[in-house]
């Protein structure tokens, strides 16, 4: 197996052999995924994440969060595992980062937190548990910063070969056409639960061209003739 890339992050020196041990078992572990959903797609949002990361730091605020890095990144790192799109009928991954922390020597503490996190990261959980969302938020600010980068990733033009990379792999028999309807299911719908001003204003951007997109879409795929 070769080595996988190793993402240099603001970390601190005393947590960089967890991170560098977690993000050998992630990369092996996304290679089960389809492309929608692979290592690639965990860089990106750890690049994302360190983006509003640095952006929420040089923002003048009156309290500001005070922000983990090591919970921020390895959060970022993890936020996949066990997606319960991929995870195999009946097994309960409830407690799965948490006890993939603590293997890799994480202390009790920093294994729960990620574990309370990555719990939260999912757009279906927030629409399905707002409240604890809400709460999760509170207690865990670096949750903010990973639910806006994962979901900046299902934005713009990665957003759509995403889109219809998942929809290739999940849904064969149904053509493009439902991809491009996921668009106004969920897609258009994410730059309204950003959570950090940087958030929002990438999401402006990646909107557009989505919405780009799906009018050079419906404008090609439109037929000069009527259908019997």
């Amino acid at each position: 197996m070769s080595t996988p890339p190793l993402p240099l992050l603001p970390i601190p020196p005393a947590d960089l052999p967890l991170f560098k041990s977690l993000n050998t078992y992630v990369h092996t572990y996304m290679s089960h995924y389809d492309a929608s959903h692979d290592y690639t797609h965990i860089l990106r949002v750890l690049s994302t994440t360190h983006k509003l990361y640095l952006s929420e730091l040089n923002t003048p605020q009156p309290n500001p969060p005070p922000y983990n890095p090591t919970i921020l990144f390895l959060s970022a790192l993890l936020h996949d595992v066990g997606d319960h799109k991929y995870a195999p009928q009946g097994q309960d991954t409830t407690t799965l980062i948490a006890d993939l922390l603590l293997h890799h020597g994480a202390s009790p503490d920093l294994a729960n937190s990620v574990q309370d996190i990555v719990k939260c990261v999912s757009y279906t959980h927030e629409r399905r548990n707002p409240a604890l969302v809400q709460e999760m938020l509170l207690k865990h600010p670096e949750l903010a910063i990973v639910q806006d980068a994962d979901r900046l990733d299902a934005l713009g033009a990665v957003g759509i070969a995403r889109c219809f990379s998942y929809g290739a792999a999940k849904c064969p028999g149904e053509g493009m056409e439902r991809a491009v309807c996921h668009f106004g299911e969920k897609l258009f719908g994410l730059e309204g639960l950003m959570k950090t001003r940087g958030g929002r204003e990438m999401a402006g951007r990646r909107t557009e061209v989505l919405r780009g997109f799906e009018r050079e879409w419906r404008g090609e795929v439109e037929l000069s003739f009527a259908l019997e």
